[in-house]
């Protein structure tokens, strides 16, 4: 498997759309999910291009899927496509600072993506199996043992190494950020690590150089 090397914001790339698919649930669901996307206000400029942030976001989302698994099952392919689904109608500052008040945070919306997940699953037809596993996938449940579920981790931080790591280091000093990369780095797979390594390797020299310090010893 092959990785660019070079350091660029993410292109933009065109998500699997609705028509790729031949059944008429799964259709529908990418439709409505990307319908909730174009809601975000929030932006982001890509070659020059505004878009909103959610729909770049799952693009990328779903471009590291493909990468990883090109036969990614349905509840896979699903929960790409709404892992972040409605997140600015939950801002971080609502929370209180800290790592305690990032976690809950987090798990707040890992249970409202889901539900908002299970709403649309339910209304466009999908069984109950489907959707339970859609919801596991999206809260990461069994990440320490579900090869699925960390493939789908892997896939999301790959988007934060492309999308987010590099304002990230603007705020942060070296030693947080290593922290945060710690703990990024021990949620990945070897597949992850080695496909955010080649990544690293076209960053600019501190971005780099702070991977290696956080996983010299991983």
């Amino acid at each position: 498997m092959r990785f660019s090397t070079g350091w660029r914001p993410s292109r933009a790339e065109p998500p699997v759309s609705a028509a790729a698919t031949s059944d008429p649930r799964e259709r529908a669901a990418l439709d409505r999910f990307a319908a909730v996307h174009r809601e975000d206000p929030r932006s982001v400029v890509i070659g020059g291009v505004s878009k909103p942030r959610s729909v770049h976001y799952h693009e990328r989302l779903g471009h590291w899927v493909r990468t990883f698994d090109p036969a990614a099952s349905v509840p896979l392919r699903l929960a790409a496509a709404c892992q972040h689904i409605r997140r600015w109608e939950v801002p971080r500052a609502e929370y209180e600072a800290g790592r305690r008040g990032y976690r809950q945070w987090r798990s707040d919306l890992a249970k409202m993506h889901a539900r908002v997940a299970r709403e649309i699953l339910t209304e466009v037809g999908y069984d109950q199996a489907t959707i339970a596993r859609v919801e596991a996938l999206l809260e990461k449940v069994g990440l320490a043992h579900d090869s699925e579920v960390r493939l789908f981790e892997d896939a999301i931080c790959m988007v934060f190494f492309e999308n987010e790591y590099a304002d990230l280091a603007q705020k942060h000093d070296d030693d947080k950020l290593v922290d945060i990369l710690r703990r990024t780095w021990g949620k990945m797979s070897p597949a992850g690590h080695s496909a955010a390594r080649a990544l690293a390797a076209g960053m600019p020299d501190r971005e780099r150089q702070l991977i290696e310090r956080a996983t010299s010893t991983t």
